[in-house]
């Protein structure tokens, strides 16, 4: 039997469509499927992903800094060098990412990473500790590319930021975890320091939960054992009416003339833009989050505990945007301005005041700000078609990314400790009123391309929707082709 022809148009409307109640059940079931398996083992994948990057911030107020003897910057170089490794794996992972089977190379790396996050618990000098995090830095570098590319895989543009913003949500609720257990762990007497049985018990459960992936996170769709072959097709024809293109062995293969169109596109360089500018205030606060709370007069228990409210912020905030973005299509750069607000609020609070309590609330204003980059990637996967163009434009965000993340940790002078880092504070104050004028020239241009579009094609081919079971595919729709070649393709904003 057939498949019908899914819609490009969300679960919810399809309705309102005259569409068959056979279809509208088969479509439910599908997408149910697909959340409670590949969107499940993304969300807990970088739930420990970030727990793994950030236990860092913990272990120094548990003695790492004293046990490891880093004196001056040497910290701030410990936080830093984790980027360098990722910023140079980054480009060879994208490409890796197109050519072998996805599952398989994503549980390798997470075995890697795993076992580099448990080996630091070895760690006695600042020599050991750079390596160990420079060697974390390449095992991670594949993770958010990969589910950039996995996401496209899957899902509708409707589907997109909503499910963007559901795996990367795995950051804030795994600060949350991470900011729990590191309590807990804090108050382990002997034989190892507490900052010790940090780094190993994450490290053992990461590696634990790369079997988990081998198994269970197919490499494609038709490799898919949790679908029937009727689901099969129907998980391939939505993503090619209402998605941007399939991705399979044919299309995914490396094709320069897709990186040459990514880099000449001025989109690319608004979203590398954006990328740097939100991750400079990140690197920081990431790496020195529980410092600086020391530095505002917490103890180091209490730093753990009091950053906890942080992560549900950044959670209910990346959540809320993406579900946003994908029922509004056009308002993710308002969502982005918007997010970025509360911390350039917060920012200059923290610098100007020093009443430890209203730093606190200001610490807490800051925390809308990691959803801009969750945003941002909706975007990348909803606005570029062509497998290799993707990815470029995937790897040029996540190299503007590191580029942010080493220059963050820098603005945290340990000369200003005592004042609570002022300068970090106006960096980021800067930093993030950029992003705002950033995303508004963007949704200025890409309102412009838009309406050169309708010009040249006229308004009705704008993304007419492929109703199921009367929509036909032709091989063509098939095909390997970029946003800029296809006719009738609108950029979302």
């Amino acid at each position: 039997m057939a498949a019908p022809k899914p819609a490009s148009v969300a679960e919810g409307e399809l309705e309102i469509q005259g569409v068959s109640p056979y279809t509208q059940a088969l479509a439910k079931r599908v997408i149910r499927k697909i959340d409670t398996r590949v969107l499940l083992i993304m969300f807990v994948t970088y739930n420990l992903n970030f727990m793994d990057k950030t236990i860092l911030s913990s272990a120094a107020v548990f003695g790492l800094t004293d046990d490891n003897h880093l004196k001056g910057t040497q910290y701030s170089w410990v936080s830093s060098i984790f980027y360098f490794g990722y910023l140079a794996f980054e480009y060879p992972t994208t490409i890796l990412i197109q050519r072998l089977p996805i599952g398989k190379y994503l549980s390798g790396v997470t075995l890697l990473w795993g076992a580099v996050v448990a080996c630091t618990a070895a760690c006695t000098s600042f020599g050991g500790l750079a390596t160990c995090r420079f060697l974390l830095g390449v095992a991670e570098a594949t993770i958010s590319p990969a589910f950039v590319y996995v996401t496209s895989t899957w899902y509708t543009r409707d589907e997109i930021p909503a499910r963007t913003g559901v795996w990367f949500a795995g950051n804030s609720c795994g600060g949350f975890i991470a900011s729990l257990l590191a309590y807990g762990i804090g108050q382990i007497k002997g034989p190892l320091h507490p900052w010790q049985w940090m780094f190993i018990i994450f490290g053992v459960v990461t590696s634990i939960w790369s079997v988990v992936i081998f198994f269970f996170l197919p490499d494609t769709i038709n490799q898919a054992g949790f679908l029937t072959e009727e689901e099969k097709q129907y998980a391939e024809d939505r993503v090619v009416t209402g998605g941007t293109g399939r991705t399979d062995p044919v299309n995914s293969q490396w094709k320069i003339d897709q990186v040459y169109e990514c880099l000449l596109d001025p989109k690319t360089y608004f979203f590398a833009a954006m990328s740097v500018l939100t991750q400079i205030p990140n690197g920081g606060t990431q790496g020195f989050q529980n410092l600086a709370l020391k530095s505002f007069g917490f103890s180091s228990l209490e730093s753990t505990l009091v950053v906890l409210p942080a992560s549900v912020i950044a959670m209910t905030t990346i959540l809320g945007t993406g579900w946003l973005a994908s029922k509004y299509r056009n308002i993710t750069t308002f969502l982005i301005i918007a997010v970025v607000i509360p911390p350039v609020v917060g920012s200059a609070i923290i610098f100007s005041v020093k009443t430890k309590g209203v730093r606190l609330f200001a610490y807490y204003l800051m925390q809308t700000g990691p959803g801009a980059i969750p945003l941002a990637l909706g975007l990348v996967s909803s606005n570029y078609k062509g497998v290799t163009k993707k990815m470029t434009v995937t790897a040029i965000l996540f190299l503007t990314y590191c580029a942010g993340n080493i220059a963050g940790p820098q603005t945290f002078k340990s000369s200003e400790a005592k004042r609570g880092y002022p300068t970090a504070f106006k960096v980021i104050l800067i930093c993030y009123g950029l992003v705002m004028v950033v995303a508004m020239t963007f949704r200025v241009y890409l309102t412009l391309v838009n309406l050169s579009r309708d010009r040249e094609e006229g308004a009705a081919t704008i993304e007419a929707p492929a109703i199921p079971g009367k929509t036909d595919l032709t091989a063509e729709d098939y095909e390997d082709i970029t946003d800029l070649r296809t006719p009738g393709f609108r950029y979302r904003m």
